[in-house]
């Protein structure tokens, strides 16, 4: 989607109801010819139901425009889904379940609660390329709150919630970056984690911090800072985190730590694309439709709903 909408009007405009919406889907997914997923044959029959549905007119199979995506036997309305994508792609600061919940109008929080998580996972492109050239990697703790209290930030919290973070330096600024929960500050959860999110062959300025002191396939510069303001030293990862903590307690009144790792890459995806909110609309329903179905359980599987 190249000419996405770049205001809401435009947005009704191009996805007024449920058949632009599955036309959309349709174009996305066979625009370069349609395969049936059990022969393999390519001419289908377009039957009128609720959803897009194609059928193969060799074996018969009926495949819907959302199978196998993210909206994978979703009861929600494309248009619900289109929408939501717009507010949470388009939204400066994101948007919290409850409020998608009263914007949307929906029957239940915990239908507005899906719809977010299983929006957050199409955030991760699992093709995506690690971070390259010039790379300040930090740690930190985030702000959190248990027992539905809202979070206060303070000493009291430190070592909770505890992330990795990564920007690639682009110029004299900031480019890409990288988030992640991890366990400790030792040498195996960060060293997991650069080998992780950086490339092989590039530049990792960090601290000086003895976790650090292993890395492999990277050069590794170390800028111990003594007496000098850690943000000095790491100015762009610095930033990023004081960013991330802003937002979430601006936006959730701190984390829960039940799927603290889908909050980060919410915050990722915009950051990544804090300069075109519009193409962060096109690229999320983009990967909705590639990443595949994340039901229910799956996604409450490590914890509780945050």
């Amino acid at each position: 989607m190249t000419d996405f909408p770049r205001s809401l009007p435009e947005f009704e405009r191009r996805f007024p109801d449920e058949a632009a919406c599955a036309e959309w889907l349709l174009e996305r997914r066979w625009g370069s010819g349609f395969a049936c997923p059990e022969c393999g044959h390519d001419r289908f029959w377009r039957l009128g139901r609720k959803v897009l549905t194609l059928q193969c007119r060799a074996c018969r199979r009926e495949t819907s425009v959302t199978a196998g995506t993210v909206m994978h036997r979703s009861h929600l309305p494309l248009k619900v889904w289109f929408t939501a994508a717009w507010l949470v792609a388009t939204h400066k600061n994101g948007m919290s379940a409850r409020q998608l919940w009263l914007q949307l109008g929906l029957g239940s929080y915990k239908s507005a609660w899906l719809l977010l998580r299983k929006l957050r996972a199409a955030m991760v492109d699992p093709n995506r390329e690690p971070l390259g050239g010039l790379v300040e990697v930090d740690e930190t703790s985030l702000p959190f709150r248990s027992g539905g209290e809202p979070a206060r930030p303070g000493r009291s919290h430190e070592g909770k919630l505890l992330i990795a973070g990564a920007v690639e330096i682009e110029g004299k600024g900031p480019g890409r970056t990288r988030l992640a929960v991890i366990g400790d500050y030792a040498a195996a959860s960060l060293g997991g984690f650069v080998g992780a999110n950086v490339a092989d062959g590039s530049t990792v300025v960090s601290d000086g911090w003895s976790g650090y002191a292993k890395l492999k396939d990277v050069k590794h510069d170390p800028r111990v800072v003594g007496d000098a303001p850690a943000h000095l030293i790491l100015p762009w990862v610095h930033r990023v985190f004081a960013n991330a903590k802003r937002w979430a307690l601006g936006v959730y009144h701190g984390l829960r730590e039940e799927h603290l790792q889908a909050y980060l890459d919410e915050f990722v995806f915009r950051f990544n694309r804090r300069r075109t909110p519009q193409a962060a609309f096109a690229r999320l329903l983009g990967l909705a439709v590639t990443i595949g179905p994340h039901p229910y359980d799956a996604l409450v599987a490590s914890g509780s709903k945050g």
